[in-house]
């Protein structure tokens, strides 16, 4: 990966240059799917969303995305991560709603990424709790969010996060001790 390249284009971004997203993402895509995979790692075997496929989903999120900007690699590849969970998450609920009889329109014969019902009710009050979280505490989020589900090291995160690693460290202690005592509070409430 040429860095200086990788620096450039995100100036480019920055700047509104027609095409620069598409320069951009071959750069970073072996970064892409190494996150990817990792995101897919944690999902029930069998599913039909491959590690290319959910690049490809978090491509098209990214060329929809203005307003933004981008401070370097690492804070691209956390909004990169941000956009994986969601387009998982966005998966969970359509089939949490297909089960409850809200998507009684469609006729979807089809699992596209395999979720058991517990499955995807599990990652639903997962996302919701990160919700919550990122409403009172937003650092500890972003870190759990960017270490844990987008499969960045303790350094990068850092790095995208703009803070040190201690500080990183001390917020990911804080967000896992936050969100097990809100995970239990949804499973006793």
């Amino acid at each position: 990966m040429d860095t200086a390249e990788v620096t450039r284009l995100l100036a480019a971004l920055n700047a509104g240059e027609p095409g620069a997203m598409d320069r951009l993402v071959p750069l970073l895509y072996d970064e892409l799917l190494r996150m990817a995979r990792g995101r897919l790692r944690q999902e029930a075997k069998g599913h039909t969303l491959d590690t290319h496929g959910l690049v490809h989903e978090v491509y098209l999120r990214l060329l929809q995305v203005n307003q933004i900007d981008w401070m370097d690699r690492g804070h691209f590849l956390a909004m990169a991560s941000t956009i994986m969970r969601r387009v998982l998450v966005d998966h969970a609920r359509r089939k949490q709603a297909a089960k409850r009889g809200g998507d009684a329109q469609r006729v979807d014969l089809s699992n596209p990424l395999g979720l058991t019902d517990e499955r995807a009710e599990t990652m639903c009050r997962l996302d919701e709790c990160l919700d919550r979280m990122a409403t009172v505490h937003p650092r500890p989020a972003q870190a759990i969010e960017q270490v844990y589900f987008g499969g960045l090291s303790n350094e990068d995160a850092a790095r995208a996060l703009g803070v040190s690693l201690a500080t990183l460290e001390r917020d990911l202690r804080f967000g896992r001790a936050w969100l097990a005592r809100e995970w239990s509070a949804t499973i006793d409430g």
